[in-house]
């Protein structure tokens, strides 16, 4: 629930950003984006009598009993944690609710689509480019991760995705090592 974003830098230094902007305007892709989305589409499949199971998903996930409870909730004042309906959705996803494998698939799509507008800002189309991906939602959801690859492998084919998730605290570990290594060497 911790919402998304892609940051890169290039070998010239340059750096650059994509979403991440908050849980209200943006975090395409992220475990909140996912449950809000999960409870919009569920409310448009009753409309259009489609088959769904992610209505009893979410209502178990967030230990409630009616339409009208989940109506009351997932409109309230401070917004529910959505997030915290990721699970039931990968759930129903892996048994085959096709609203739930359509959510995940958009998640993907749109996960791409930030990885994608940082690199077309830094590196041409003929650079290889390594990505590293991290957050639940990619832990969690191989359908999110082949979808990822898929779509980013189709616009930009050099880029290498490392699927091994890396926690941001070992990131900032990383590159404060980097710098006490360059520090260093100018010291001496």
């Amino acid at each position: 629930g911790t919402g998304s974003v892609a940051f890169g830098r290039n070998q010239q230094g340059e750096a650059g950003r994509a979403g991440g902007w908050g849980p209200a305007i943006s975090d395409e892709g992220s475990g909140q984006w996912i449950g809000r989305n999960a409870v919009a589409a569920v409310m448009r499949a009753l409309d259009s009598h489609e088959a769904t199971t992610l209505l009893r998903a979410i209502l178990d996930a967030w230990n409630i009993e009616s339409l009208e409870q989940l109506l009351q909730k997932a409109n309230g004042s401070p917004a529910p944690d959505f997030a915290r309906l990721f699970p039931a959705i990968q759930s129903a996803a892996g048994g085959g609710d096709e609203v739930a494998q359509q959510l995940l698939s958009a998640a993907g799509n749109e996960l791409t689509w930030l990885a994608g507008a940082v690199i077309g800002r830094l590196w041409t189309q003929h650079d290889a480019v390594r990505v590293a991906i991290g957050g639940g939602v990619f832990a969690h959801s191989p359908p999110v991760r082949r979808t990822f690859w898929k779509q980013l492998r189709a616009q930009h084919p050099r880029a290498a995705v490392s699927f091994k998730i890396t926690q941001p605290v070992e990131g900032a570990l990383w590159m404060a090592r980097r710098l006490a290594a360059r520090i260093e060497g100018n010291s001496r």
